[in-house]
């Protein structure tokens, strides 16, 4: 599946902007997909948000992906799911969205990695590789060389690191096995600077 070196994912508490709002930042500065993340609104919140923002999205042929919740990504027709170890089995968010949706999976460690690859998923996620301020009760931090390990195990699998990804350990990252970069507070934390931040992170990435 096509992967985006860099893989910005929404939050408005950070950014203090909706996710509408986020997406059209986003795609001005470069990014051609991304991930709705919402762990505070109502799930009618979330889907008058999320449909508001693939309505930008698709005017760009900007593929998108629904964090967590696929009643949402169902319902809305967006190109897929992102989901968590303790959200939907992969194996049954795959019957209810179809061949063609395009299904994350969160990793943690190692052991989790190896198991992900036999699931019906496009792409899996590992992290958190730095300490993270993102996540409420973030998991234990993986590193750049748990990284590495998992990438070993994994083989080609196609791998996205999370967690505390900024410019400065933006190459390390890439050099230890990582195919794209998850972002969240290094793009969406200070809203007017989104679109710079967007793109001045793809600039960074093709020079890897």
């Amino acid at each position: 599946m096509f992967l985006p070196k860099i893989y910005p994912i929404t939050d408005t508490r950070l950014s203090k902007l909706s996710h509408a709002e986020q997406v059209e930042k986003l795609v001005a500065g470069g990014a051609d997909f991304l991930q709705l993340r919402e762990k505070h609104a109502s799930p009618k919140e979330f889907y008058a948000e999320a449909e508001k923002a693939l309505q930008i999205a698709r005017k760009q042929g900007v593929k998108i992906v629904i964090n967590d919740r696929v009643d949402i990504a169902l319902a809305l027709k967006a190109d897929g799911v992102h989901l968590g170890q303790d959200d939907l089995p992969p194996e049954a968010a795959r019957k209810i969205l179809g061949e063609n949706a395009i299904i994350g999976f969160s990793t943690h460690s190692i052991r989790q990695a190896v198991e992900a690859v036999k699931m019906p998923i496009n792409y899996l996620a590992i992290g958190p590789i730095f300490a993270t301020k993102t996540k409420e009760n973030p998991d234990e931090i993986v590193g750049l060389d748990g990284l590495k390990q998992v990438r070993e195990a994994i083989g080609d699998f196609p791998l996205v690191a999370i967690g505390g990804i900024d410019a400065a350990n933006l190459p390390k990252v890439f050099a230890n096995g990582a195919d794209s970069c998850a972002l969240i507070s290094a793009l969406v934390s200070s809203s007017g600077k989104i679109s710079q931040m967007t793109q001045e992170f793809l600039n960074l990435s093709a020079k890897r």
